[in-house]
C-alpha cells in the first residue's frame, strides 16, 4: 500500500540578522511515520516546527503539508488537521484538567466524546477534576498532549515531549506516542535532543545541527551506517602492519592495536594465520560496532554526548 507525504519542505530557512537558525532544510515525513527530529539544543528544531505551524514566517523556502502549501488559502484547513505541543503546555492553572480541555474543545469545535477519549488516552481520566496547577510535571505534559490530540489530527507535532520528565514519565509518553499511528492513524513529528529517545520511538529520523539537516532517512538506514571494526593487538604491531600491507590488507595503527574495517570472519581467520606463521604473537582480537551516538557525533562534529 502506497503512503503519501504529509510534511515536505524545500529550502526552508530562517535567518535572524546574520545568523542562519535554519538553513535550506528539506524535510520529508511520510504518512504513518513517527519522525524523530534530532539535534542538540539550539540546533534549529523548535524554529523549524514553529514554521511548520505558521507561528514563524520563513525567510525563504516552501512548506507543504498534506500536499498543500501552508502559505495558501488551504492554511486554515491544514492547521485544523494538525495538533501540536510546542516548547511547554499552555493551560489555566486555576482550572481543572477537564475545564482546560473544555476551553480547547470550544476552540476546536469538537464533540464531548473527543474530550473524554483524549483524557483516557493520556491516562488523566481519574485526575480530570483536579486543578492543573496541582498536576505534576508529567501530568501537565500529558494534559498538553491531550489538548493536541483533541481533534484527533492527522498530523501531531510535538516539541521535546519528554523534556524534564522522570524515567517513569518518559516511558509513559514514549509508549503513548508509539501507539498513535496504528491505533488512530496519526502521523507524528517530534523533536528531541536525546538520541536514546529517538532510537526507541522513531521509525524515521532527521538529524539537524547548527541549522543544517545532516541526515534524513529510516532508523534502519541510520543503523546501517554503523560499521564493525576489528582490533588486533600483537607482540609487534609494526612488523604485523608491514606484513599485512604486503598481503593486501589495510590496517591502521590505533593506539596499541591495529584497526581493520568491515572484515569478514574468514579474513580475520586468515590474518590470524598469517601472523602466527610469521611468528608474530597475537595477543587479542576484538570486534567493536559503532553506536548510533558515535554516528551522530561524526555527523555533527560534536565532541560531546547529546
Amino acid at each position: 500500500m502506497s503512503t503519501s507525504v504529509i510534511v515536505q519542505t524545500q529550502g526552508l530557512s530562517k535567518k535572524y540578522g546574520d545568523i542562519n537558525c535554519v538553513n535550506k532544510v528539506n524535510l520529508h515525513v511520510q504518512e504513518g511515520e513517527i519522525y524523530g527530529f534530532l539535534g542538540p539544543n539550539g540546533a534549529g528544531k523548535t524554529t523549524t516546527l514553529k514554521m511548520l505551524l505558521g507561528l514563524i514566517k520563513p525567510s525563504e523556502g516552501e512548506i507543504k503539508i498534506f500536499g498543500e502549501s501552508l502559505m495558501s488559502k488551504h492554511r486554515p484547513s491544514i492547521l485544523q488537521r494538525t495538533g501540536s505541543l510546542i516548547e511547554s503546555p499552555s493551560y489555566y492553572g486555576h482550572l481543572t484538567g477537564l475545564e482546560n480541555m473544555k476551553v480547547m474543545q470550544r476552540l476546536r469545535n469538537v464533540p464531548d466524546k473527543n474530550v473524554h477519549e483524549a483524557l483516557r488516552i493520556v491516562r488523566l481520566e481519574n485526575h480530570k477534576h483536579k486543578k492543573a496547577e496541582q498536576y505534576s510535571l508529567g501530568m501537565k505534559q500529558r494534559l498538553g498532549i491531550a489538548m493536541a490530540l483533541l481533534s484527533f489530527p492527522e498530523l501531531l507535532i510535538l516539541d521535546e515531549p519528554t523534556n524534564g520528565l522522570d524515567p517513569a514519565g518518559i516511558g509513559e509518553i514514549r509508549e503513548l506516542i508509539k501507539s498513535l499511528p496504528a491505533r488512530y492513524g496519526i502521523t507524528v513529528l517530534l523533536s528531541s535532543h536525546l538520541l536514546s529517545e529517538i532510537e526507541q520511538i522513531a521509525t524515521s529520523v532527521g538529524i539537524i545541527s547548527e541549522g543544517n539537516l545532516l541526515f534524513q532517512g529510516s532508523m534502519a538506514s541510520l543503523r546501517q551506517k554503523s560499521r564493525t571494526a576489528i582490533f588486533i593487538k600483537t607482540g609487534d604491531n609494526s612488523k604485523a602492519e608491514h606484513l599485512l600491507l604486503t598481503q593486501g590488507y589495510s590496517p591502521v595503527q590505533s593506539g596499541s592495536r591495529l584497526e581493520f574495517d568491515n572484515l569478514e570472519d574468514t579474513e580475520v581467520a586468515e590474518i590470524n594465520r598469517l601472523l602466527v606463521e610469521h611468528y608474530i604473537p597475537v595477543i587479542r582480537i576484538e570486534e567493536q560496532k559503532k553506536s548510533l551516538e558515535d554516528i551522530f557525533l561524526e555527523l555533527t562534529g560534536k565532541e560531546r554526548s547529546l
